[in-house]
C-alpha cells in the first residue's frame, strides 16, 4: 500500500539498494488484506510482505528490512551498533508508529464523524513523547545507529517525515528537521508517493 509508511520503508531501501522487484498495491483500507488469497500468505492480514521467486514470505516490515540490507552499508558492521539500530527499530514499532501513524490514519482514512477521532488527543501526547526521544537523541548524533545512515534511519523517517498529516507540528523539533532533510539527501532517495484525493480531502478538515 503505497500510502503506508512501513510500505514505503521497503520502496525506499530497495531504490537506494538499487535492487529489482515487482510492487503489487494492496488496499488494506478497502479490505484487500482481509482476502483468502492474502491471507494464506500473511495470517495476520497486514501489508507489507515480501515473497521470493521460491515461494517464502516474509512479514513485518523491519523485519524485511534487516533481511534485504543483510551485508551492506544499511547495517552497521560493529555488533554494538547493529543492537542500538535494532533498538531503535523496536523502539519505532513500539513507542512511535502506534500514535504517530495511527493519528494519521485515522484522519487521513476514517469518515470525518468517526468515533475514532475521539483518540487523536492521546495519540498525540504519546507521539509526541517519542519525537521528544528522537530530537534527544540527535542533539549528540547525526543518525540513529552508527556515524552513518542505516535501516534505523529508514524506519523512523518513514512515518516521522509525514507527522504532519496526523496533526504533529514539526515545527518545535529542530533536530529532527535537520536529520529529514538528511535523509532527503542520501543516495536514491525517493519520496514517500503522494495520498490520494480522497485521503488528501480529509487530512485538510479539522479534528
Amino acid at each position: 500500500m503505497s500510502m503506508s509508511g512501513n510500505c514505503y520503508k521497503l520502496r525506499l531501501l530497495l531504490e537506494q539498494l538499487g535492487r529489482d522487484y515487482r510492487w503489487i498495491e494492496v488496499d488494506s483500507a478497502r479490505g484487500e488484506t482481509r482476502t483468502p488469497a492474502f491471507l494464506a500468505r500473511n495470517p495476520n492480514g497486514r501489508v507489507p510482505l515480501i515473497e521470493l521467486e521460491d515461494g517464502r514470505v516474509l512479514v513485518e516490515s523491519n523485519a524485511i528490512l534487516c533481511w534485504l540490507a543483510e551485508g551492506t552499508g544499511f547495517v552497521p558492521a560493529d555488533a554494538w551498533q547493529r543492537a542500538q539500530a535494532l533498538s531503535w527499530m523496536f523502539f519505532e514499532q513500539y513507542s512511535h508508529e502506534p500514535y504517530i501513524a495511527v493519528a494519521r490514519f485515522i484522519r487521513g482514512w476514517t469518515p470525518a464523524d468517526s468515533p475514532r477521532r475521539a483518540e487523536l488527543p492521546r495519540l498525540r501526547e504519546r507521539g509526541h513523547q517519542a519525537l521528544a526521544v528522537m530530537e534527544r537523541h540527535l542533539q549528540s548524533a547525526d543518525w540513529f545507529a552508527g556515524a552513518a545512515y542505516g535501516i534505523a534511519d529508514i524506519a523512523l523517517f518513514a512515518y516521522t517525515h509525514c507527522a504532519g498529516d496526523g496533526g504533529f507540528d514539526l515545527s518545535a523539533y529542530p533536530r529532527i528537521g535537520g536529520w529529514l532533510e538528511r535523509v532527503r539527501a542520501t543516495p536514491g532517495f525517493v519520496p514517500m508517493p503522494p495520498v490520494d484525493d480522497e485521503a488528501t480531502a480529509r487530512l485538510a478538515l479539522t479534528d
